[in-house]
Formats: C-alpha cells, structure tokens, sequence
C-alpha cells in the first residue's frame, strides 16, 4: 500500500541538509575494469584492478591508507566491458566473473583469498554486463552474462562447486532474426532455468540487473537493451515465478520500450515500499525515463520528476543516496540527480559535480558512511551533518553474500528499502555493503531493521545505533517469525542471576539462545537443566528463545 505523500514531506525539514562536494585525489589502479568491494571481510571497502594477468587490490586500511597486493592470474579474455563480484563456493572470499567481446571467465578464490584462478569459461559471448546472483534460489550463487549479439549465457552452481554452462535456446523467426521484417515477434512464453532468459536471436542485451521487483522474495530479471531495430532494442522484464520458471511481463508491466540504454537503476525513491526504476538514455535522440512501480504495473513520471532536464547520455544510472538524507538519488554518467523528497529531482551537472568522465565504482573509500566514487581516482565525498547506516551480511542458508536480500529500515520519518545486488549499471562492480542516509535521525529515531533473506529468514534487530556498520549473520538475531508465548514461565523475573524455566516441554534436545532487545545474541547453549545462569550479563531487559525439534518459543524477561 502507498504512503500518504503527505507524511514524507511532513518529516522532510528534519531530514534533509543540502547536497554535497566531492575531492579529487589521484589513485592509480592497475587493469581496465574496477570495482569498491570488501574483499577481505573487514567491513572496509577496497579497490580492485582487473588484467588478464592480474588481480590488483588496494585494501583499505583503518587509517584510510591503501596497502597494495597484486595477485597474477592466466585468463584468455580480458575484462573489456563488466565485472561482477560474488562468494559462489561459500568458501568466504569472493570470487570474480568478467569478460570480452570473444568469452568470459569465472575465477575462483582459494581457500584463504590470496589466489584466483579460471575455473569455468564460455568462449562463445559478446560478454556485456555480469552478476552473480542466486536465479533458482537453492542458496548458490550462478553467474550471468549478459550477450550483446546472441541469447544470454549463464553458469548454474550445483552447490559442490561445479558451475554448468547454459545458453538460452532462440526462440523461432521466419527471418531469423532479420530486423528489416516487421514479423520478428517478442517472445512472452513462460520460460524454465535453464531454458532462456532474454533469447533474442541477434542479442542486444546490454545492462542485466536482478530485483525483486514485485515483493515477492525471489530476483527477477531486467534486461536493458540497445540495437539498432525496435524489437532488438527492447527492453524486457522476467518474472520469477518462485518454482525455476520465469515469464516475460515487459509488457503487461509497462517496461516494453524500445529505448535504447545500456543499463537501468533501481531503488525506491519514494519509500513507499517497492523498487521503482530509471531507465538511462545512451543516445540524446531519446530522454531518460523513470518509472514509479504501482503494485507491479509502472507509470511514465519522467515528465513530473524533473529527470529528463539531465542531458547527460551514455551507460551508467544508479541508485545512491550521496547525501544521506534518507531519498535516493540517481547517479548518471556524471550527473547527480538529487532526489528532493517530494517525487521530484533536481539535476546537478558533471560540471558542478566535478565527476568527470562516465561512470564509476561506488562505495565507501575512507568509513565515513558517505557514498564515494572511483574510476580514475578517488573522489571522496565530504559529506555534510548528516547520519547513516551501513549493513553487511553473511548468508547460512542463503548464499554467502546475501545477494538478493532485502533490507528495510524503519524511522519515525518512514521505511526505506535496500537489496544487496552484484551487478548494477552497465560496466563496475560497487559495493555489496547495503548503505541507508538517515538525515538528523538516531538511535531514538530508529525503530528496527529487517533482514528479509532469500532462503525466507527474517532478521530483526531494533533500534540500532546510527553511523555504524552493522554486520548481521543469517538467522543470529532475533526473528519475525518468534513471538511471546504464555506457556514459558520464567522465574523469578525480574532476576539477579539464575533464571528458572517452567514450561510444558521436556529439555532435553533442546537450546536456549538470550537476545538483547536489539536482537543481538549474547548467549547460546544446550539445556543442562531447566534453569539458566544469567549473572554475567548487564541489567537490561532480553528476550530468551527455546528451539527443540526446528521449533522456538520466546519469552521476555529482565536482569536486574
């Protein structure tokens, strides 16, 4: 349901503080594509440089230094176009896929992250943009690899290691694909994985992002498109029907343009619940376009918004709060469309902005919870006074990433909604950190934060504390789904140290997890008896969460 337009301009004073300068430092990185990733899970960002015969990497130091490590790889197709990031063997390191206009690579880490090597290559694909994403949601990552001049390639992950490589069977034409017949038709048919995801016989297919567009839980697929017809040039929407198929909706959802772009930005500028989408022009002969998602069903607001008074045209358009006031801009080859809270942008121009060039890796270079971009050196946001959030998961059931998750955060000014994704505008490989502007709010501000995971875990952690990074671990806090039972009586309560449990159920499989009220787990054990030792931990009060037998029962109670 859509929020009253009213409440977010309401709460708008509050929150916002102005936009933002950025400074320009040089950074040189070996290799011609880039990515802003945590690559050894300290919860900084680092730079990567991608060769043929090399990985660089610039690991972000705590006191904002870089300390350089170069990993030499053999590779027979150099990263010409995207890269894409994602831990597919579990194994705790990210692994790479990338490629040319001859073939693509997937490389694996080794066992400690101080190696890559080929594991996995297709050598028949006009390689455009990659992700690694979770498409039949068995908790493994697969790899994606967007064709330019046939149907899309992917690599489906059995869950050992072992990657399978499949390319989408082309749908029949009288003309073979012939873009001067006006016959050439779309295909709309339900298709299964693997069976084909985006199957046009002369490709086209430019900028893939995977979103869970319509709430669902499961990633479906958006397919931004260029070429040189209509029906080649069309940009297609795959929904997940949550059981290994998928069907093409571009149409009934109102996404079936012919506008040709080589990528597409989605995030919910006006939090009210749901991923809208900003599909970027790469040619001025077509304007940008946004569309506002209304219950799956998108509406033409380019107009109203204001964003097509950006003329800035080429191939890359994200989703960013740069000034952490809480509304999502939208970065564009340069631009900054600052988002004003009321539905409407205000385009600040590369000349203003100082992000020269086209494009860029984003995430955060020095820890301050403020966006920063990178391609041919660091320019580093300086901020304002305003507060953030930053969230890194570790998926269990799920993958390791998280990729495909949903993160909500709740404020007294409203909900904002992020998903970890790898693989967002057309070339570089942003952060997988999930980064929320709260403007002035804090932690009496903050109500929760909801981890939605793919695997179906939900994770509630309430009222964290503003500008830090919040790790979270699939399935470690306290979840939705447990809630307050009569039948778990303890006593005394309040206590001062030992906590006894009276309950109509035996302990003897069972575990005790204690969580603290913002769902932080503080202890964790099997039952020895029917009573708990709590004397170690501070006054407060917590929740205690019994499971036996994939069963949980939950209970409030307070340590004095």
């Amino acid at each position: 349901m859509k929020k009253n337009t009213l409440i977010i301009i309401l709460f708008l004073p509050f929150i916002m503080v102005g936009q933002v300068n950025f400074s320009f430092s040089s950074k040189s990185v070996s290799g011609t594509d880039l990515g802003l990733v945590d690559m050894n899970n300290d919860q900084l960002d680092d730079l990567i440089g991608i060769s043929t015969s090399n990985i660089q990497i610039h690991f972000q130091q705590p006191d904002g230094t870089f300390n350089i490590v170069n990993h030499p790889i053999s590779a027979t197709y150099p990263p010409s176009w995207s890269m894409a990031v994602g831990d597919y063997d579990a194994n705790g390191y990210n692994d790479f896929i990338w490629g040319s206009g001859s073939g693509a690579h997937v490389l694996q880490a080794n066992s400690d992250g101080t190696a890559w090597s080929v594991v996995a290559t297709s050598t028949d694909v006009f390689t455009q943009r990659t992700n690694f994403v979770d498409i039949n949601n068995d908790g493994h990552l697969d790899a994606f690899i967007c064709d330019d001049i046939d149907p899309n390639e992917y690599f489906m992950n059995d869950g050992f290691g072992n990657l399978t490589l499949y390319e989408g069977a082309q749908y029949a034409t009288a003309n073979g694909g012939d873009c001067t017949n006006p016959d050439d038709p779309i295909s709309i048919d339900q298709v299964g994985v693997p069976g084909g995801l985006g199957i046009h016989p002369r490709g086209g297919n430019y900028g893939s992002i995977w979103v869970n567009y319509d709430g669902d839980r499961d990633m479906d697929l958006f397919i931004a498109k260029c070429g040189d017809c209509e029906v080649r040039r069309t940009n297609e929407l795959y929904r997940n029907n949550g059981d290994g198929t998928f069907t093409r909706i571009d149409d009934i959802a109102n996404l079936d343009d012919p506008i040709n772009t080589w990528s597409s930005a989605w995030g919910d500028y006006d939090n009210d619940g749901d991923m809208d989408c900003f599909i970027g022009s790469s040619t001025g002969s077509e304007q940008h376009k946004l569309m506002r998602n209304d219950n799956g069903v998108f509406v033409d607001v380019s107009v109203a918004s204001g964003v097509q008074a950006c003329q800035n045209f080429y191939h890359e358009s994200v989703f960013v709060d740069f000034d952490n006031d809480g509304f999502l801009d939208i970065y564009v080859n340069g631009d900054i469309l600052y988002n004003d809270g009321d539905g409407t942008f205000t385009v600040e121009a590369q000349a203003s902005t100082g992000l020269s060039g086209f494009g860029g890796a984003l995430g955060d270079l020095n820890d301050d919870g403020f966006i920063d971009l990178f391609r041919n050196g660091i320019y580093e946001n300086d901020g304002n006074s305003n507060n953030y959030l930053k969230v890194c998961l570790e998926g269990t059931n799920s993958n390791k990433n998280g990729i495909g998750a949903t993160i909500e955060l709740t404020t007294a000014a409203g909900t904002q909604i992020r998903e970890v994704r790898s693989g967002e505008g057309f070339k570089y490989m942003n952060s997988l950190t999930a980064h929320f502007g709260i403007g002035t709010e804090t932690e009496e501000d903050i109500i929760s934060l909801i981890i939605r995971w793919p695997s179906g875990t939900d994770d509630l952690i309430l009222s964290p504390t503003e500008n830090q990074t919040l790790c979270v671990t699939e399935g470690e806090t306290l979840s939705l789904g447990q809630s307050l039972v009569e039948d778990l009586i303890l006593y005394p309560n309040p206590t001062k140290g030992i906590l006894n449990i009276n309950a109509t159920y035996g302990f003897e499989n069972a575990r005790y997890t204690v969580f603290d009220m913002n769902g932080r787990q503080i202890m964790n054990s099997k039952f020895e008896s029917n009573s708990i030792d709590v004397s170690n931990i501070n006054s407060g009060m917590y929740f205690l969460r019994i499971t036996d037998s994939g069963k949980s029962r939950t209970q409030k109670f307070i340590k004095n």
